[in-house]
C-alpha cells in the first residue's frame, strides 16, 4: 500500500486543471493555488502517469518484526476475586493445539493476591510455564496495575501469541495492554488457526456476521484476540501435576493508580444461560405469548432455561441476558431446542458447538437445520403442545 505525493512547487493554475481533467474520479481539486486529493481517489494513479511529475506514488515502508524473538503461546488466566473464570481452561486446551503446529511451550500468566491454590488448580492441564504475579496490590481488580504487570510480562518473556477471556476483566484489560505494545487486537474469535510462520489466523464474524473475516498480524508481536467462553471446549485436569510456577516481581511504582477500591459486594445471581445444560429457544416464529408459556414449560420439564434470538430482545419480550448470539451470550449446553428460529449466522455462531441441537421450523430451508443435529419441519403451536405431553407420559412411568 502507498500513497500518492503532490510536488505543490509544480503546480500552476494549467497544470491543475488538466490534473484536474484527467482524474476519472473527480478527487482533485485547486484551491487558492493549492492542489489537493480527497478521499473519492480510487490510487488508479492516471495523474501519476500523465502529471508529468506534479504527483509520485511512494510506497509505504513497513517495519517487519523478528518473530524469532517472540516464542511461547501464552493464555491469561481470568482470576476475579481469587477464583479462575473457566473460560481459561477452555483457552488452554486451544493453545496446546495451535503449539503443537509451531512447536511453541505453552504459558500461563495470571495476576491476583494469595492465588496459590488457584496456580495448583493450573498445574494440572499440562501447560509448560506459570507466570504468577501475586501481589497485594492485585486483590481488586484496577485495570492500571493489572495492565502494568501484563505489560511487565511481555517486556520479559515475550510471547508470540496471547488469548485472552472476552469476560467483563478481559475486555478491560486486552485493548489496554495491545495498545501498550502498539498490536492489533482481534476481539470475540471463534476459530483460531496456527501458520506455520507463527502467524495466528484470528477468525470471526463480520458486517453483522454476513462473512467470516481471517485477520492476521504478520508485522507485529504478541498477536493478542479475545474469546468469549464456550466457544472452546474445556478439558479435563490431569492427575499428573506440572508445569513450572516462575514468580514475578514488578517495581512497585509501576502499580499506581488513580482508582480506589472502597468496597466491592457481590452481584445477584441470576440467570446465566452461558452455564445451562439444557436450553429451550424462541425465536421470531414462536414469539406469541402462548408459544412463550409453552417454551417455559419444555424447559421446566427438561430441567433447563428459557432463551431467545435477537428480535424477541429488541421487541422487549426477554431481557438482553436471555439473548444467544454474538450480540448476545455464547452457549454450549448438552441439549438446545430451537423452536421457530430461523438460524441467522449471528445465532449460529452463538450456538453451534453445543452436543444436541435440535430445530423446529415451518420453513425446511432455514438455515437452523445446517447446523441442527435433528431436523424437524413442522409447525411449533402443534409440534410442541405433543412433545411435552410425551415428556410428562414418560415422566409418569418412571
Amino acid at each position: 500500500m502507498g500513497s500518492l505525493k503532490i510536488n505543490q512547487n509544480m503546480i500552476n493554475a494549467e497544470k491543475a486543471e488538466n490534473l484536474i481533467k484527467l482524474c476519472p474520479f473527480g478527487a482533485i481539486s485547486y484551491t487558492d493555488g493549492k492542489l489537493d486529493i480527497s478521499s473519492a481517489c480510487k490510487m488508479c494513479k492516471m495523474c501519476v502517469r500523465k502529471g508529468e511529475g506534479a504527483v509520485e506514488y511512494v510506497e509505504e515502508t513497513i517495519e517487519t518484526v523478528n518473530k524469532d524473538e517472540w516464542r511461547g503461546i501464552c493464555v491469561y488466566a481470568d482470576c476475579s476475586l481469587g477464583k479462575i473464570h473457566r473460560v481459561t481452561y477452555e483457552l488452554i486446551g486451544k493453545a496446546k493445539e495451535l503449539a503443537k503446529v509451531i512447536n511453541h511451550p505453552v504459558y500461563v500468566l495470571i495476576i491476583g493476591s494469595e492465588i496459590e491454590k488457584e496456580v495448583e488448580k493450573l498445574r494440572r492441564y499440562g501447560v509448560d510455564k506459570i507466570f504468577v504475579y501475586d501481589n497485594s496490590a492485585f486483590k481488586n481488580f484496577t485495570v492500571e496495575p493489572y495492565a502494568a504487570a501484563f505489560y511487565d510480562f511481555i517486556e520479559k518473556i515475550k510471547p508470540s501469541s496471547i488469548m485472552v477471556g472476552a469476560t467483563n476483566l478481559g475486555r478491560q484489560l486486552a485493548p489496554r495492554v495491545a495498545a501498550r505494545c502498539k498490536a492489533g487486537l482481534t476481539a470475540d474469535c471463534t476459530v483460531l488457526e496456527m501458520k506455520e510462520n507463527t502467524d495466528l489466523v484470528q477468525i470471526r464474524p463480520a458486517f453483522g456476521g454476513n462473512i467470516m473475516a481471517q485477520i492476521i498480524s504478520p508485522n507485529t508481536r504478541p498477536q493478542f484476540c479475545t474469546v468469549r467462553y464456550k466457544v472452546f471446549s474445556e478439558p479435563k485436569p490431569s492427575d499428573v501435576i506440572s508445569g513450572e510456577v516462575v514468580a514475578m516481581d514488578i517495581d512497585g511504582a509501576k502499580l499506581k493508580t488513580t482508582v480506589e477500591v472502597i468496597s466491592s459486594v457481590d452481584k445477584p445471581k441470576d440467570i446465566d444461560i452461558s452455564e445451562a445444560d439444557v436450553i429451550v429457544a424462541v425465536g421470531r416464529g414462536a414469539m406469541s405469548e402462548s408459544m412463550r408459556a409453552l417454551a417455559a414449560e419444555l424447559a421446566d420439564l427438561l430441567g433447563g432455561v428459557v432463551a431467545c434470538s435477537r428480535p424477541l430482545v429488541e421487541g422487549n419480550i426477554y431481557d438482553a441476558k436471555h439473548q444467544i448470539g454474538l450480540s448476545g451470550r455464547t452457549v454450549k449446553p448438552k441439549f438446545i431446542i430451537c423452536l421457530g428460529i430461523s438460524g441467522a449466522v449471528q445465532f449460529a455462531a452463538g450456538m453451534k458447538s453445543s452436543d444436541c441441537i435440535v430445530a423446529i421450523n415451518t420453513d425446511k430451508t432455514a438455515p437452523i437445520f445446517d447446523v441442527a443435529h435433528y431436523a424437524i419441519v413442522g409447525d411449533v403451536g402443534e409440534i410442541v403442545p405433543d412433545l411435552i405431553e410425551k415428556i410428562k407420559e414418560a415422566k409418569a412411568d418412571v
